[in-house]
């Protein structure tokens, strides 16, 4: 047996510990508010603070997308919604005995450039006239390609936004059209000028691989074209395929998408081709240039990994914002309920809009630290917490079949992650998963590896 058929099975992708399908010990309503104003305290001087805002509405349906969206043509929503995310940060702003001092900020969505230039700068202005800006902050937002406009990004530059990122997915028209996501070479080109023109410093793709319909040469074609246009940052995701959750993945099935070896091949084309253009790898699926603040980080063990991705600041408290919006105070997350009309009645009545959440224990926050390290650094230590925690030995053990094929160097104290073993990093922190061992899922919770 290979090693992609070997370890081709479904597991998270660790943008948390614990992962959501675990999260059990939601806090209340006090515990939460206590929770955020500790982590402040503690961090805002010295890290500052991470917002995120999720913006959900979408005029068209990404049958591929598995975010949290709402498909609206009617841009009247765009008013009660921007208004109840004000409502919220005036919530959390009102927690604080001191001025935040915010370190980035993202949009994500959904599609934030469905909102007017004129209604995210009253809902950005809301939130930075309450802030210090720390530092050499990061402020990012995604753009649909085919609806950011000029003003868009000039407005957006105006308040602070150096970091644009485009979704992209595949320029191939046979796979654009089964995932409903339309915009040309010459489309993404113009938007990448024009944000390069006003003075955007970091212009990033994501590009997905496994998309139903896609072929090894359209792929080569798409990955030769996005070299062309020298983004700064690129993703290259492995498509999720779970229609149990995202009913408008049912337009294809699983005949119509490239599967094990096929779908590793694109993956390693799409690898052979960013590094032959100077693209470096950085963490899980993401590539950079040598000169980008990401490399950087990753080559100072500085590189965090986060609900908005890959970062090369860590703040320990990010308020998230906006429907379906997690928070993460690091000992505690939180999320926000998933319906428009259920997050705006909430914030209405003066109510945080917590759908689920979980507070970490002692053994948590270990396994996270760890899980971290293997995501952004490729390598963890263990001291004594492996005779305190039975987890971190059990882990160890799992660990030992992964050795044998070569994924990782196990060494007295050290965890390393192999060359070979890049591509399996989530198998890896899937080791030191207590929460996955001890109730193992009976049905498919999450995608798979490849």
């Amino acid at each position: 047996m290979n090693l992609l058929s070997k370890y081709n099975i479904a597991a998270p992708r660790y943008t948390s510990y614990p992962t959501v399908p675990a999260w059990t010990n939601a806090p209340t309503q006090e515990q939460w508010k206590e929770l955020v104003k500790t982590s402040f305290q503690k961090t805002n001087n010295k890290n500052g603070i991470s917002i995120y805002i999720h913006l959900p509405f979408c005029e068209s349906l990404c049958t591929y997308c598995a975010c949290n969206t709402r498909i609206t043509v009617n841009h009247k929503v765009e008013e009660p919604y921007l208004q109840a995310v004000l409502g919220e940060w005036k919530m959390y702003r009102a927690l604080f005995d001191e001025c935040p001092k915010v370190r980035e900020i993202h949009l994500g969505g959904g599609t934030p450039t469905f909102f007017s230039p004129q209604n995210l700068k009253r809902l950005l202005s809301g939130i930075l006239e309450t802030v210090d800006v720390f530092g050499e902050a990061d402020f990012s937002f995604e753009g649909h390609p085919s609806n950011t406009t000029k003003e868009h990004l000039q407005t957006l530059y105006d308040l602070g936004f150096r970091r644009v990122s485009y979704g992209i997915q595949d320029f191939d028209p046979v796979v654009q059209d089964v995932i409903n996501r339309y915009q040309s070479f010459e489309q993404v080109q113009y938007v990448v000028e024009q944000a390069r023109s006003i003075g955007y410093t970091s212009v990033n793709f994501d590009l997905v691989y496994g998309l139903p319909m896609q072929k090894l040469e359209t792929i080569k074609d798409t990955i030769n074209k996005v070299i062309e246009l020298r983004p700064d940052r690129i993703a290259f995701y492995s498509y999720a395929h779970v229609p149990w959750i995202k009913p408008g993945q049912r337009k294809f099935t699983e005949k119509d998408l490239p599967l094990d070896q096929e779908k590793r091949q694109l993956y390693e084309t799409g690898l052979e081709l960013f590094r032959n253009a100077g693209y470096k790898d950085i963490g899980m699926d993401h590539f950079a240039f040598e000169s980008d603040s990401l490399y950087k980080a990753m080559e100072n063990k500085t590189l965090h990994r986060n609900f908005m991705g890959y970062t090369d600041r860590y703040t320990e408290l990010m308020i998230s914002l906006g429907v379906s919006a997690i928070s993460d105070t690091w000992n505690a997350f939180a999320q926000n309920v998933k319906l428009v009309e259920s997050y705006q009645e909430a914030i209405a009545k003066g109510i945080f809009p917590i759908h689920k959440g979980h507070v970490l224990n002692e053994e948590d926050l270990v396994i996270r630290r760890h899980i971290l390290n293997i995501m952004c650094r490729n390598e963890t230590s263990f001291s004594s917490e492996i005779y305190s925690f039975p987890v971190i030995s059990e882990g160890l053990q799992r660990c030992k079949e992964l050795e044998r094929d070569e994924l990782l160097d196990m060494q007295p104290g050290r965890l390393l992650v192999t060359e070979k073993g890049k591509a399996f990093l989530r198998n890896i922190c899937l080791c030191f998963d207590a929460h996955y061992w001890r109730k193992v899922p009976e049905k498919q919770t999450f995608s798979t590896v490849a």
